[in-house]
């Protein structure tokens, strides 16, 4: 981190005291401020009252679990854009899956290595700060305006709400209208390439963008990627 920059606020939520503990030690440790929260009702109520820079968040929790809370927070315009690493258990296959369809950003394996961790933080914090870096506030294009800051897309004037990842791969393919960015790319971009996701995943966000948004805008190149092209 930069020493002029302020200490970036990460939450960590988790029903473990000794993980929430060890997390908060080693994130300490590398200079962030560290919020926590017990469960998921809590921590949508930590991140309205802190509104941290990103959200650690464990998958197996009673009451309300992590895929669930993380479904929440992405449903709501002031936390779509927070990046959410998971934390999981080694043989929760299908639990990281679902965490990364519902806006996840990383999952973060147990037993936890400090390393890792904050490798993988570093890296998230990096992506998310280069999005807000881009100077442009929205993009327009043919009849279709892209507004980052609102995190919305408004067709002919009438808004269209997006989940996160839908809306970073739009407004990444939308920054440079014709080129075409290979799946490699996308997911490097969207998701960091030491992040495992299948075909599936980045098949469903674009099949859901067409959806909502009509089928001319987004053009497959077959065997190689996706374009935006009017």
């Amino acid at each position: 981190m930069k020493d002029n920059a302020p200490a970036k606020k990460i939450l960590i939520v988790d029903d473990e005291p000794d993980i929430l503990e060890f997390l908060q030690y080693n994130l300490k440790k590398e200079g962030y401020r560290v919020v926590t929260a017990n469960d998921g009702r809590q921590a949508i109520e930590v991140t309205e009252r802190e509104k941290p820079d990103l959200i650690i968040l464990d998958i197996m929790m009673p009451e309300l679990d992590g895929v669930e809370t993380c479904r929440i927070l992405r449903s709501r315009k002031e936390f779509a854009m927070i990046p959410v690493a998971f934390l999981t258990a080694r043989d929760e296959d299908f639990s990281q899956i679902t965490a990364l369809d519902v806006g996840g950003d990383d999952y973060i394996t147990k037993p936890i290595k400090p390393r890792v961790l904050i490798s993988r933080i570093n890296a998230l914090l990096r992506r998310s700060s280069r999005m807000a870096d881009d100077e442009r506030e929205t993009i327009e294009l043919h009849d279709l305006v892209i507004d980052k800051l609102k995190v919305l897309v408004f067709r002919q004037g009438q808004a269209i709400e997006l989940p996160r990842k839908e809306f970073e791969i739009l407004w990444l393919l939308a920054t440079k209208p014709g080129r075409v960015f290979t799946r490699e790319e996308i997911f490097d971009k969207i998701w960091g390439s030491d992040v495992i996701v299948g075909n599936r995943t980045i098949d469903v966000h674009i099949r859901k963008l067409r959806e909502r948004l009509g089928e001319d805008y987004i053009k497959t190149i077959k065997g190689i990627g996706y374009k935006f092209d009017f």
